[in-house]
C-alpha cells in the first residue's frame, strides 16, 4: 500500500518540481521502490523533467491521456477518434522507466489544459483520491507536485494524502506562503475532519551551503519561528544550491547521474531523501 506525499508551496520558484523530480529518482533507484509521481501543475514541469522535452512534446501532440482525462473522466475527441470515450483509469499511466528488480518510475503526465477543470471545480477534488485508491496497492510511495496556488487541485491533492512536504527556498519572504498554507490546511481539515493529514517536514532547498548569506539565514530564522509556532518538523539536512540540480532537470537526470555535478551535492541529496523516508515512515 502506498504512502502518498504531496510536495506543496503557495509560493512559486521554491524548486518544488525540482525537489519532487529527484525524490521520485532517489526513492526508485537508490531505494528499489515503486514510485508514481502525479503531476498536478498545469505548467507541466514534472512532466518535462521525467519525459524529456522533446518526448513530452510528441507526447502532448500524440493527444495522449492526461490527468486531464482523469478531472474530466473522458478522453476528448481526436483525429482517429472522432467522440468522447470513456475514461481508463490505467490509460494516464506513463511509464518512465522499469528495472528487473520490480522497482519503477511511472508517471501521471499533466498539461497546461489542466486549468480548464478550475472554470468548472464543481464536485471534482473526489476523483483523484478515488483514483489514488484504485492504484495505490501497485506502489510503495505516490508524489504529488502540486501547483503553487489554492485550487480545487490542491483540495484534490489533500483528500488524496497522508503527508505534505513543504520545500523552502531560504530568501527574502522565504515564509511568504507558509500562512497561506496553514489556513488552506486549516479550512481543509474542518471540511475534512476525519482525514489524517501530517506534515512531514520543511526542507530547505536551493539554499547556501555555508549559510554565509544574511538573507538566507533570516529566510531561515523566519521560516524555523513559523515551524515552531505550528509543531511542524524542519529538515536537519538541506537541498544545496547547485547548477547541477537544474541543469540534470532539463537533461532529465537525478543529480546522482548528472554530468559533472560535485560527490557532496550527490551526498547531501541522498541524505535529504534519507531523512524524507523516515519522516514518511518508509
Amino acid at each position: 500500500m502506498a504512502v502518498v506525499v504531496s510536495l506543496i508551496n503557495m509560493k512559486g520558484g521554491v524548486g518544488k518540481t525540482t525537489a519532487a523530480f529527484n525524490l521520485a529518482w532517489y526513492a526508485a533507484y537508490k531505494r528499489n521502490m515503486k514510485v508514481l509521481l502525479i503531476d498536478l501543475d498545469p505548467q507541466a514541469n514534472a512532466s518535462q523533467y521525467l519525459m524529456g522535452a522533446v518526448n513530452y512534446k510528441k507526447f502532448i501532440d500524440s493527444n495522449r491521456p492526461t490527468i486531464v482525462d482523469l478531472f474530466e473522466q473522458f478522453t476528448a475527441p481526436s483525429i482517429s477518434k472522432k467522440a468522447p470515450t470513456p475514461f481508463d483509469p490505467k490509460s494516464v499511466i506513463f511509464p518512465i522507466r522499469e528495472w528487473k528488480d520490480g522497482s519503477l518510475i511511472h508517471l501521471i503526465p499533466s498539461r497546461l489544459e489542466l486549468a480548464w477543470t478550475l472554470k468548472n471545480p464543481t464536485s471534482k477534488d473526489h476523483l483523484l483520491p478515488n483514483f489514488v485508491a484504485k492504484v495505490q496497492a501497485v506502489y510503495d510511495i505516490i508524489l504529488i507536485d502540486c501547483a503553487p496556488t489554492e485550487s480545487i487541485l490542491t483540495s484534490a491533492a489533500y483528500r488524496s494524502s497522508a503527508y505534505i512536504l513543504l520545500p523552502v527556498k531560504p530568501e527574502f519572504l522565504a515564509a511568504i506562503g507558509i500562512p497561506l498554507l496553514i489556513r488552506s490546511l486549516s479550512d481543509f481539515k474542518m471540511q475534512f475532519e476525519n482525514h489524517t493529514l501530517e506534515i512531514a517536514g520543511i526542507v530547505f532547498n536551493d539554499a547556501d551551503p555555508q549559510h554565509t548569506k544574511k538573507e538566507h539565514n533570516q529566510g531561515r530564522k523566519d521560516v524555523q519561528a513559523l515551524a515552531t509556532a505550528q509543531g511542524w518538523y524542519v529538515f536537519e539536512n538541506e537541498i544545496r544550491h547547485s547548477d547541477s540540480f537544474p541543469a540534470g532537470s532539463r537533461a532529465g537526470t537525478p543529480i546522482f547521474a548528472t554530468d559533472y555535478a560535485r560527490w557532496w551535492v550527490k551526498d547531501e541529496f541522498d541524505k535529504v531523501g534519507a531523512e524524507f523516508m523516515v519522516r514518511i515512515g518508509l
